[in-house]
């Protein structure tokens, strides 16, 4: 298989050498065509001898074919590696409104990706996607809202640390997914063929060399007029019985057999790997299925790629005169039905095991590009972070913070003035572990977490199809809260402007209620509120402690350091905050 060039340096001036020599071949490609029609017609017409020069020119005509084609491929690699240097640009400064924002994989019902911006505009899943299928989404999408395990993601990390390390690679299997793949068939229906044991008509494989051996025998004999020329017509006939009795089944593989994009795909991917040598047991697992197998996937591929181009052109005007005189469709039949026996179910695997392949490429890429380069601390049980930042925010803004919980101060009651940075610092931290759930570095100097389970409650909406107010939703999280709670699971959690739908007396009395009943289990966690009278829990019940985020009025201005301190808020600026918006306050 040719080796294309993945690098993106002088792009420019190798799109217009590219140009040059497509143009070059165009046109010898359209000489050689003419001729084979000509020589055709002639070897029917005048003598068999011009069936030499015929399948001459049709060797010349399928190189050309053959040669143009790898061209526009590197043509399409250059182009995708010029999309692929605009995007990372993009995602440097956080630019994401132009990817795509993975909203159909949005859940209000999910325990935390509501909350977190995983999916949805300026979103992790638009950081992170660099998949093309989607098969490959959808695997990403999972493994974003997946369980936290941590020994898993120990796992993962090992295979993604090697991975983005590997950046030629990685350029190498985004540049080809950005080139070629095309949601142009559902693999599904592929997949099923592929599996379906057809039981091949043996009797056909000896009519499949007596169709080109006695073409040309039928056309010598006749142009030397040892027989009648009417035996064309007889020949004929006889074929279009024969070919008749395998339409159906070449007919159902070019309707199956996906498209000439999307095989291109899974061949130069796995033409790809086949050339690497993986040491993390993660991603020598990811080739099980691919590599050691009697024949390289890749070549299984380009046979099958082979094979179907034939098949999908069987309509061609210069495809049907040589198929009804030397039943070539005979021959296409059997060596589809020995391929498909013999490897069919082995590759019916692949599209499954390249979408795991287009998964870790995306998170390897994420890892190298912009990932965090933070240390993993092992907790035993709870959770400690260093300068921990939001990967959202672009790292030159972006403040960080240290935190620490632990199972003696389970409850951390978060006050603080309005747009402090109170909602953003909690999912800085939920945002965190989920990264390090995937098996990614995070956004701090150092960070860890024991086991337990994320759980958020913070954009709680109404919905007026299911005539639910905001409040109602709000209480319906934290029973799902409570209830996983009391059943003794391990659950961190977030719930930020507590029981914000109702009064003040009875927000304070319900928020109190709820610390004391969670605060002896195995739960920890952070709520945040702007009733500084639950700051006095802190000296009621021994695991609650108080942090908070502070800001400094002016005369005309607030001014936030979005720095976590401990202690309760010793103000607040709502006032200060709608004055600056115009209302005015009567003394």
């Amino acid at each position: 298989m040719k080796e294309f060039d993945f690098t993106s340096e002088q792009l420019p001036e190798k799109l217009a050498e590219l140009k040059r020599k497509t143009s070059s071949l165009s046109i010898f490609r359209i000489i050689s065509f003419l001729g084979l029609i000509g020589f055709f017609v002639l070897g029917i017409s005048e003598s068999p001898v011009w069936f030499v020069l015929f399948f001459a020119t049709g060797a010349g005509f399928v190189f050309l074919v053959s040669k143009y084609n790898l061209l526009k491929d590197q043509e399409a690699i250059y182009f995708a590696l010029g999309k692929m240097e605009s995007n990372r640009e993009l995602r440097k400064v956080r630019k994401l409104k132009s990817f795509e924002p993975g909203m159909e994989y949005q859940s209000k019902s999910h325990p935390f990706s509501n909350d977190l911006d995983l999916f949805g505009d300026h979103s992790l899943f638009q950081l992170l996607n660099h998949t093309v299928s989607k098969e490959g989404k959808n695997k990403l999408s999972r493994l974003i809202t997946s369980d936290f395990e941590l020994r898993k993601a120990a796992n993962l990390r090992s295979a993604i640390d090697e991975l983005s390390a590997k950046t030629e690679f990685l350029q190498a299997m985004e540049a080809v997914g950005l080139a070629f793949y095309r949601d142009e068939k559902s693999i599904n229906s592929w997949i099923k063929w592929l599996k379906q044991n057809e039981q091949m008509k043996s009797w056909v494989i000896p009519f499949a060399w007596i169709g080109p051996i006695g073409g040309i025998i039928v056309s010598v004999l006749a142009n030397l007029g040892m027989i009648p020329l009417g035996f064309y017509g007889i020949w004929v006939l006889l074929g279009i019985g024969l070919l008749g009795v395998v339409f159906q089944s070449l007919k159902k593989a070019g309707e199956e057999i996906p498209s000439r994009n999307q095989l291109k795909t899974y061949r130069y991917w796995l033409a790809e790997i086949e050339k690497q040598e993986f040491r993390s047991e993660g991603l020598r697992n990811a080739t099980t299925g691919f590599l050691g197998t009697s024949s390289k996937a890749s070549v299984l591929l380009e046979e099958l790629d082979r094979l179907g181009l034939w098949i999908q052109n069987r309509m061609n005007m210069l495809y049907i005169p040589i198929n009804l005189f030397f039943w070539t469709d005979l021959l296409l039949y059997v060596r589809l039905q020995k391929w498909k026996s013999k490897y069919g179910e082995l590759v019916s695997e692949f599209p499954e095991r390249l979408a795991t392949w287009e998964m870790l490429v995306s998170l390897g890429t994420f890892q190298y590009e912009l990932g965090g380069k933070g240390e993993i601390i092992e907790v035993e049980s709870g959770i400690k972070g260093f300068e921990i930042s939001h990967p959202l925010i672009s790292p030159e803004i972006a403040i960080p913070n240290d935190f620490s919980q632990n199972p003696e101060s389970s409850i951390s009651l978060l006050t603080g003035a309005n747009m402090s940075g109170k909602t953003t610092f909690m999912r800085t931290l939920g945002i965190n572990c989920v990264l390090v759930n995937l098996g990614l570095r995070p956004f701090a100097r150092a960070f860890g977490f024991g086991e337990f389970q994320l759980y958020t409650s913070m954009r709680n909406t109404d919905n007026l199809g299911e005539s639910v107010s905001s409040f109602y939703a709000e209480l319906s999280r934290i029973k799902s809260l409570i209830d996983r709670i009391e059943v003794g699971e391990e659950i961190f959690f977030l719930l930020d402007e507590i029981l914000k739908g109702t009064n003040t007396e009875d927000r304070i009395s319900g928020s109190e209620a709820l610390i004391r009943q969670v605060v002896n289990t195995k739960a920890l966690g952070i709520i945040s509120t702007h009733d500084i009278e639950l700051a006095d829990l802190e000296n009621h019940i021994p695991k609650v402690k108080n942090f908070s985020f502070h800001s400094e009025i002016h005369d005309q201005s607030i001014d936030f350091d979005y720095k976590l301190k401990t202690g309760a808020c010793p103000s607040f600026n709502a006032h200060k905050l709608m004055e600056l918006m115009g209302i005015r306050f009567q003394n």
